[in-house]
C-alpha cells in the first residue's frame, strides 16, 4: 500500500500522511506508539485481527533504541523497512544520484 501512496502523494505527501499515521498511532500522554496504543488504535488501519505476539513483534522490530516504543522516526523507518518496492526505488535514486555526482567529479576533475 505504501508504494502506491508514495506513486499518488509524492516524497513530501508521503512523510506527511506517515506521521499523520504516527499521530493516530500514540499514545498522546506519552508522545510514542506503545503496545497499549497500538492494540487500542490498530482497528483504525485495519489491523483489528492482529494477534497480541504479532502487535509485539511490529513494536519490537521497529524499536531501534529498545525503549518498548516507537518514537516518530523509528514509525516511519520501520513503514519503509515494511515496503520492499520503497526500499529498491530508493537505492535506485541513490544509485542514480551517487553515479551523477561521480562523473561531474570526473568531468570536473577532466576539465583541469
Amino acid at each position: 500500500m505504501l508504494p502506491k501512496m508514495a506513486e499518488k502523494l509524492g516524497d513530501e505527501g508521503l512523510i506527511k500522511e506517515l506521521c499523520n499515521g504516527f499521530n493516530l498511532l500514540m499514545d498522546e500522554e506519552k508522545g510514542v506508539i506503545t503496545f497499549e496504543s497500538l492494540k487500542c488504535k490498530s482497528s483504525l488501519l485495519g489491523l483489528q485481527d492482529l494477534r497480541h505476539d504479532e502487535l509485539m513483534s511490529m513494536l519490537e522490530e521497529g524499536d531501534c533504541d529498545g525503549d518498548g516504543a516507537l518514537n516518530q522516526m523509528e514509525f516511519c523507518v520501520l513503514m519503509f523497512r515494511l515496503s520492499p518496492e520503497l526500499m529498491m526505488e530508493s537505492k535506485a535514486l541513490l544509485h542514480h544520484s551517487l553515479q551523477q555526482e561521480l562523473e561531474s567529479n570526473f568531468d570536473f576533475f577532466q576539465a583541469k
